[in-house]
């Protein structure tokens, strides 16, 4: 006779939670239907398999799973970093990247002095309509994004960020990261989010900033070239129209590494 308790409402609860935020992690990455497919799959395998107990038709589909899961992987590489990426950026697992970190890395503080150039270059660009892509790096890396751009490695100072993004600038279009309160390269290519719910009045920058921000922990600053309007996109949403005090608010609230 079958026993149903408490630990199998804990199991059923736990894979409930887990296939929902694996559907959210797939809608984001416009693979909804790839997932809903392999749900349907697995399904009709389990239905087969110990349900019906159809020999044949079981065997064949058990070596389907079994070579599936491999191309999985590979089929979802992107979506299986950005799970695993998430889940070591949550505050609670914080404690682990002190403990890998370099001397080096845990002498990295944000002072006033980093964030004022970023809050005044902002408004300065938004009053000229200037558009502005600005990356800021926390804890996840983004290396592979600064190897896209043209190296700069330089202070964080107002000027050199008005120049970088000045209309006739060559960096003009392209994004700027700044990784361990320095500016670490312009030009950068970004990952581009194909979120159906961004209003249609954003453009290619926001759609850069939030596809970033959905893949790291990262803040995004866009200054917008046809409204002169300056947004954070932070873990796949928009702070819009901010004003100075606001971006600087939001800047030393959540460019902390605590």
């Amino acid at each position: 006779m079958l026993s149903f308790g408490i630990k199998d409402i804990i199991d059923i609860f736990s894979v409930a939670i887990l296939l929902y935020y694996i559907y959210r992690l797939m809608k984001e990455s416009s693979s909804a239907n790839i997932f809903g497919g392999i749900i349907v799959f697995i399904v009709v395998w389990i239905f087969v398999s110990q349900i019906f107990e159809m020999r044949l038709l079981g065997s064949i589909l058990d070596k389907v799973v079994n070579v599936g899961s491999l191309a999985l992987i590979i089929l979802f590489q992107e979506e299986i970093r950005h799970f695993f990426s998430t889940i070591g950026s949550r505050p609670s697992t914080h404690f682990l990247t002190r403990i890998f970190k370099s001397k080096k890395d845990k002498g990295d503080n944000v002072h006033r002095e980093d964030i004022m150039p970023i809050v005044m270059a902002c408004m300065n660009m938004s009053k000229q309509k200037v558009g502005a892509l600005i990356i800021i790096e926390r804890y996840v890396g983004l290396s592979e994004y600064i190897a896209t751009g043209d190296m700069i490695n330089a202070n964080i100072t107002q000027r050199l960020i008005e120049n970088i993004f000045f209309k006739n600038s060559p960096l003009h279009d392209g994004a700027m990261i700044i990784s361990h309160q320095r500016i670490k390269a312009a030009g950068c290519i970004l990952p581009i989010s194909h979120d159906t719910d961004i209003p249609k009045s954003l453009g290619l920058r926001h759609r850069a900033a939030l596809g970033i921000s959905q893949k790291s922990d990262c803040l995004a600053v866009v200054v917008s070239e046809e409204t002169g309007g300056i947004s954070i996109a932070e873990k796949g949403s928009f702070r819009l129209r901010m004003s100075a005090e606001e971006l600087e608010s939001a800047l030393s609230k959540e460019w902390i590494k605590e």
